[in-house]
C-alpha cells in the first residue's frame, strides 16, 4: 500500500483543490499532484527546500515570469535541464482563494499537454497493424 502524502503535499493538494479534488503521489523523490488524471503540479526540492511547482506552457510562461516565479531547472549529467513548471508565487501559497488563478493556469497547461500527445495504441494493436502492413493490407 502506498504511503500517504506528507503534510506539505496534502497542504498543496488543498491549495489546488479549487480546480478539482487533487491527489499527491510519490514521484522521482518528490510528489506529482493531479486531478482527474492530469498532473498539474509537482513537489520537489531542487536544493532550496521542497517547493510547489505548477505546470506551464507557451501561453502561461510569461504570466509566471512576470510574477517572479522561478523556472524548474535541475542538473542532469552536469548540464542544466528545465521542465515546463514554475514555482508558485509566495502569496498564492497562503490560501486556496489566492492559489485559484494559478491552479487554473496549471490545469489549462495540463489539458493542452494531454491534447497535444499522440494517441497511444496498445501493443496488440501495433502488432496487428504491423502484420497487416507486411501482408499489404491495412486494417
Amino acid at each position: 500500500m502506498a504511503s500517504p502524502p506528507n503534510e506539505f503535499a496534502q497542504y498543496c493538494c488543498d491549495l489546488l483543490s479549487t480546480v478539482g479534488p487533487c491527489v499527491a503521489r510519490r514521484m522521482f523523490g518528490g510528489y506529482g499532484i493531479s486531478t482527474a488524471g492530469l498532473t498539474l503540479a509537482v513537489l520537489a526540492d531542487l536544493g532550496a527546500g521542497e517547493k510547489l511547482w505548477l505546470k506551464a506552457d507557451e501561453a502561461s510562461r510569461s504570466v509566471f515570469e512576470a510574477a517572479g516565479c522561478e523556472r524548474f531547472v535541475y542538473q542532469a549529467k552536469a548540464k542544466p535541464m528545465s521542465m515546463n513548471y514554475y514555482s508558485a508565487p509566495d502569496d498564492a501559497m497562503e490560501s486556496p482563494a489566492l492559489m485559484a488563478p494559478w491552479a487554473r493556469l496549471a490545469l489549462e497547461a495540463a489539458l493542452k499537454a494531454r491534447q497535444s500527445k499522440p494517441v497511444a495504441r496498445s501493443a496488440g494493436a501495433a502488432k496487428a497493424a504491423s502484420k497487416a502492413k507486411t501482408r499489404g493490407t491495412v486494417g
